[in-house]
Formats: C-alpha cells, sequence, structure tokens
C-alpha cells in the first residue's frame, strides 16, 4: 500500500498550494481543466503528465508533453518512481514530492493554503510566523434555508394571535416585535421593487405592499414628468398607478395638499378630513369619501420626484403614525427604485441607439476605412464590404490595378471580429514559384540553399487574423494545388517538412485579371476559381466615380502639404476641372503620386495646370468614349446604349457575368436592358 503523500506546488518563489495524494487514485497535471492539478503556463502541455501508485510507491508519467516533465536536472522518460523531497517540473511551475509537509520547506516559511486537504485527518499545514504545524480543522455548516421567511407573507398563528391580544407585546405570529415585522415588510417589498421591469408595475407592487402594512383602502403614486425643471407644483403631477379595494373608485387628492407635499417635502398624516376640502378630495357628486390620508414624498438627492397618496374610506380603519412612519419608508425605497429603473432604461436606450450608431458606423465602415469617397459607386462598395466584413466566407476583389484593392482587403479585415489579430498581405506576381511556397508555407532549415533557419510562413504568421494574396492570378499551377488544400481546411507542411501545420486563416484574394475567362483557357484552376469566387466586390475604376475625385485631391494635398511644410491651399479652377475631365488609367495611384509631384513642383498658392503632369496612356477595358467628330452620326442615347451594350456582349462571347462587368453594372440590371432592347447573339448592330 503506497504511503499517505502530498505535492506542494510552487509558483515562482512561494510555496502556494497543496494537494494530498490518495492511495488508489491517479491524480493528473497539465493545463486543461479536466485535470485535477491544473498548471496555468503556456509551456504545460493540455495532459502534460500523472501520478499513480504503484506496487506500494507513487510513480510520475509524463504523458508525451510538448516540453517534458522534468525531476530535478533530468528529464522524465518512462515511469519514475517518486522519492520524498524529489521537485518535479513542469513548465516553469514546480511541485515537490513528500511524505510530511515539514520536508516541503527548505526556505523560508510562507503561508500555504491547503484546500484539497481531507477533514478527516489530522494532517498539518504550515503557520504563517514558525515552522510549527496546526492541525486543520473541518468547518460544520450548521443552517441552511432556501429563502429568509423575511420575503415570505405571514400566515397567524393560534399561539401569537393570543399574544397579540393579550397587548403585552405587540408580536407577529414569529414573536417578532412591530417594528421588526415592518421592517421584514419594508425589506420584502424593497426585494419586489427592485425586480419590477416597468413603471407600472413597480408602482402597483409599492400600494399592493402598502395596503396590506397600513389601514389604508385607497391609493395612487403619482410622479412629475422625467423632463421636468421647473419648481414642483401638485398641478403637474401625473398619476402612474392608482389601486382601491373600497366600493368607490380613487379620487385624486387635492392641489393644495399636494403642492405642499412636494414644496415641504415632508409626510403628513390628516384623520377626520371629510369636511376639509384642503385635504380631502371630492366624488363627481361633491362628497369627500376619505376619512383619513397619508401623504409622502418620493424623495431621491434632495429632489421631490412624486409622492404617494393614501386614504381610508372606512371610519373603522384609521391611519396611525406607524403607518405614516412605513408610507414615508415604502415611499424612499419607491425612489431609491424608480431612479434605478430610469437608469436601466437610459442604458437599454443608449445601448440600442450605440447599437444602431455601431451598425451604420460598421456599414460606412467608419474608422475601419481608408477609403475616401462618397459616391454612390463607393457606397455600394462600401456596403459590400460590411457585409462581407460580417462573415468568415473567401472574399475576391477585382479590379484594375491601383483602384485600392488592398484598402477594401485592410476594411473588411478591420471591421470583422478578427480585427484583433493579424492582417498579412502579399504579392504572388512579385516572387518565384519556389520563393512564394516558401513565403506562404514557411521553410525548415536547409529545405534549400541559403535556408539558414526555420522560417514561418504567411499563413501561419496570419493564424486567427486575415491573409491577402494580391495578384492571385499569377500564382502557378503547382502552388494553386497546395493553396486550394489549404483553403479547404486541409493541414499544410512547411517547405522541406514533414510536420503538419493548421491554421486558421481568413483569406481575400484581388486581381486585375479576368479569373473566370483565365479558368475557361485553362490558365487557371477551376476549383481554385470556385473556392475563391464565395463573395466578390468589383472596385470599380477611378474615371467610374468622378464625384469622388476632388474629395480625393484635397486628401492627398493635405497630406503632402503637411509632410513637406508647403504653404499651398489648393487647386486652381482649371487644375481641378482637368483632374475631373482626366481618364485616370492609374486609378488612384495616379492620382496621388501626381498631386505629391505637384506639391513638390508648385511655386505659387495654388496648383494650376502647369503644375499636373497627365500621361497620355489608354486606360484598360472600354472607355465609352466618341469617335472622331468627322464619324460622329446622330442617334439617341437608347441606340447609343443598345450598341454598346451588344458590343460588349459579343466581345465576351456572351459571357453575361464579364459583360456586366465591363460596363460596371450589375448583372440583373444587364439582364433587365437584354430584354428592354430584345437582344440576341444574332441581333445586328444599328450602325450608329
Amino acid at each position: 500500500m503506497s504511503k499517505l503523500a502530498y505535492l506542494v506546488i510552487r509558483d515562482g518563489l512561494k510555496w502556494t498550494d497543496v494537494f494530498r495524494l490518495v492511495p488508489g487514485q491517479s491524480v493528473t497535471i497539465g493545463r486543461a481543466a479536466t485535470n485535477q492539478i491544473v498548471v496555468k503556463d503556456d509551456r504545460c502541455s493540455r495532459n502534460h503528465a500523472e501520478i499513480f501508485s504503484s506496487e506500494g510507491q507513487w510513480t510520475l508519467r509524463d504523458l508525451d508533453s510538448r516540453n517534458g516533465t522534468m525531476v530535478g536536472d533530468q528529464r522524465v522518460t518512462g515511469d519514475w518512481v517518486l522519492r520524498p523531497a524529489d521537485v518535479i517540473r513542469v513548465g516553469r511551475s514546480q511541485l515537490v514530492f513528500v511524505h510530511h509537509l515539514t520536508e516541503a520547506f527548505n526556505d523560508p516559511p510562507t503561508a500555504v493554503v491547503a484546500p484539497e486537504l481531507d477533514a478527516t485527518h489530522s494532517d498539518n499545514v504550515l503557520d504563517d510566523d514558525s515552522n510549527v504545524l496546526e492541525p486543520f480543522e473541518p468547518t460544520t455548516i450548521t443552517h441552511r434555508r432556501g429563502q429568509t421567511r423575511f420575503l415570505e407573507p405571514s400566515q397567524p398563528s393560534e399561539e401569537n394571535q393570543e399574544r397579540r391580544e393579550d397587548n403585552k407585546e405587540e408580536v407577529d405570529d414569529t414573536g417578532i416585535s412591530k417594528q421588526g415585522q415592518a421592517a421584514a415588510r419594508l425589506c420584502r417589498i424593497a426585494f419586489e421593487l427592485a425586480k419590477a421591469p416597468d413603471l407600472p408595475k413597480m408602482a402597483d407592487l409599492a400600494l399592493a405592499g402598502l395596503f396590506e402594512s397600513t389601514h389604508t383602502d385607497t391609493g395612487a403614486l403619482l410622479l412629475l414628468p422625467r423632463d421636468s425643471s421647473k419648481e414642483p407644483d401638485g398641478a403637474d403631477l401625473e398619476i402612474v398607478a392608482q389601486r382601491t379595494l373600497a366600493e368607490q373608485r380613487y379620487h385624486r387628492l387635492s392641489n393644495f395638499l399636494a403642492t405642499t407635499i412636494m414644496r415641504e417635502g415632508e409626510a403628513v398624516l390628516a384623520r377626520n378630513v371629510m369636511g376639509d376640502s384642503t385635504l380631502g378630495s371630492r366624488d363627481s357628486k361633491g362628497e369627500i369619501l376619505a376619512t383619513s390620508v397619508i401623504c409622502a414624498p418620493v424623495r431621491h438627492a434632495n429632489r421631490t420626484l412624486g409622492l404617494i397618496h393614501l386614504y381610508s374610506t372606512d371610519s373603522r380603519r384609521v391611519p396611525d403614525p406607524d403607518d405614516l412612519e412605513f408610507t414615508l419608508a415604502v415611499a424612499d425605497t419607491v425612489a431609491v427604485a424608480l431612479v434605478n429603473l430610469n437608469r436601466r432604461q437610459e442604458l437599454t436606450e443608449n445601448l440600442s441607439q450605440m447599437q444602431d450608431e455601431n451598425t451604420q458606423l460598421r456599414e460606412r465602415l467608419g474608422v475601419t476605412s481608408e477609403i475616401i469617397g462618397s459616391s454612390q459607386v463607393i457606397r455600394q462598395v462600401t456596403e459590400q464590404i460590411a457585409r462581407a466584413a460580417a462573415s468568415n466566407a473567401t472574399v475576391l476583389i477585382r479590379g484594375e490595378s491601383g483602384v485600392g484593392k488592398e484598402l477594401v482587403a485592410r476594411a473588411i479585415h478591420y471591421s470583422s471580429a478578427r480585427s484583433k489579430n493579424t492582417f498579412v498581405c502579399l504579392n504572388c506576381a512579385a516572387l518565384s514559384e519556389d520563393l512564394l511556397a516558401s513565403e506562404l508555407f514557411g521553410h525548415e532549415r536547409g529545405a534549400f540553399t541559403g535556408a539558414t533557419e526555420r522560417k514561418i510562413g504567411k499563413f501561419e504568421a496570419a493564424d486567427r487574423g486575415t491573409l491577402m494574396l494580391d495578384e492571385i492570378g499569377e500564382m502557378s499551377p503547382g502552388i494553386q494545388a497546395k493553396f486550394l488544400r489549404v483553403l479547404e481546411g486541409h493541414p499544410f507542411e512547411r517547405v522541406g517538412g514533414n510536420k503538419p501545420v493548421k491554421v486558421d486563416v481568413r483569406v481575400i484574394a484581388a486581381t486585375n485579371r479576368d479569373l473566370e475567362q483565365d479558368a475557361a483557357d485553362g490558365r487557371f484552376r477551376r476549383d481554385l476559381y470556385f473556392r475563391l469566387h464565395v463573395l466578390e466586390i468589383v472596385v470599380p475604376g477611378l474615371r467610374k466615380r468622378l464625384d469622388d475625385i476632388p474629395e480625393l485631391a484635397y486628401y492627398f494635398l493635405r497630406k503632402y502639404v503637411d509632410e513637406t511644410g508647403r504653404k499651398i491651399e489648393g487647386f486652381s479652377d482649371a487644375a481641378l476641372q482637368q483632374l475631373i475631365t482626366y481618364r485616370w488609367p492609374g486609378n488612384v495611384r495616379e492620382l496621388k503620386n501626381v498631386i505629391e509631384r505637384a506639391v513638390v513642383l508648385c511655386r505659387g498658392r495654388l496648383i494650376d495646370q502647369g503644375d499636373l503632369l497627365l500621361s497620355k496612356l489608354p486606360t484598360a477595358g472600354p472607355t465609352g468614349q466618341l469617335g472622331p467628330a468627322d464619324r460622329f452620326n446622330p442617334c439617341s442615347l437608347a441606340d447609343l446604349e443598345r450598341d454598346h451594350i451588344l458590343a460588349t456582349l459579343q466581345h465576351t462571347a456572351w459571357n453575361k457575368s464579364r459583360a456586366a462587368t465591363h460596363l460596371g453594372i450589375e448583372r440583373s440590371t444587364l439582364d433587365r436592358k437584354i430584354r428592354r432592347y430584345r437582344l440576341t447573339e444574332e441581333s445586328p448592330s444599328s450602325g450608329n
């Protein structure tokens, strides 16, 4: 039989915990919460090691941990028989094996908590101030109760009814004094008010508690409007809730009494008020039904929020000063509950407003986007980015060179749930096949000439984040096959390695090529194209968003003026007009470079036409420009649109998706125009 033993756990320089080893029971050590001894250390494996009794001795076994288990300076291989004072090292943590606790404390004594010790044994723990061990005494539970009786309605008993009739002491059914009885009822009312979901429910609960505890049968809670800031007046009070146990309905108190309570902030008890119109309230016949009245202000932070109005219609039920005291206590409790309820409602409204604003900001991408522009086409792109950010799907971004595809990818990442993790960008066209494989998947030391150490690839670097692959159409077929497997969720191996690596990465691909046509021509894997083409965002060229050119021009102007310190105030009208009418074959990238050059060369306060260096390169794709004037043939806009759509469809071999992309419209819009103009593959051009 194994001896009784302990593991004393060390955290840094202090012994912090004691774990008792029970013969016949195996103990596991690891980072996972399912272990008996949990070590919160990133060097510790989820299931690191175990200790068990075998042939009368305690044995340690490593569970194929990542960093191994040490006893002293020796690594545990196989089963290790533990001896007293052996120090087990798991990551940065230490556990000392002892048969007696005194064997563990060779260094200066420190306080030790032993929550795992069995109270049935007379085992000892170390005292804070000496090496003397004191016995561990278990705690005894003496009473249990699911709910306090002070929050339950009382049920009178015969014994206490007799004591009440003797009138020697005013007690409730449990023998508690009248003051204690009132405190218990007040506690129960406060407990119920705190749970009230809205104001009417809270007011109804307060009135019900008052009728139960006072000699009244009719009443109401009246409050000032929430936005009221003027001097409190009785006429401004609004009835929030009313309640009656009598045959007559509730009648509002007089304005005189209400104004007195609101201005003085003190509670009043008025008895025998049937003939006093200043204290009682008349019914439709002019009769005053109340015999006695209680009014208590609802006060909070030196401000009167309203009042509680109670009265009795039965001359045999006369309120006493204790009823006034209890009503005032309930009124103060209602004030606190009312303020808390208002705060909850404000928080709920603010939270709803924040959620709406957050949704709008996410749709507009707010501060998470560097995209400049407010044109309709950019707003459509922004909406597509917001929808893409809400999912984890692969995104394909298409557009000409220089339109800002990387900015769109960054906006998707920083508006998504992965925004706190890494965003990695890689240009596939800038690397050879071997270098691209190394950059994507990493390599092991010695994998090829020059690989002097292990390198982590972009996939591993972007784990739990986003990887953008620019110019995806330039990727070689060999890399495409391996890349497809990773997209499908399979692990990969580093170049020159044989250990599988699995990552959680969202992929965003970008290209200025027609991948659909490349896939049809066999230059791009069809299966990879379909895997990438889950969500598609087409970024328009700058010539299709003319309204954004002034905004972009001034943005870049401010940027380079701040960098250079030049005193340039803006653009001349002629320069700005030239920027708007230019076709921008290089898109936003070209505009940025043109403005930077103009800032450097400008000699005046305004950038003029002579400061703008514009190229004569043609734009990518169909421009839609008219031919020379001598070839002009008058025609309607409808005929011109019909011919242009037909020419684009013929150019794309009637591939409607590609044609819609060239035309800058949605596929559904193209279908409607085809039906409107009754276009077919045999349709002739009008000749205009």
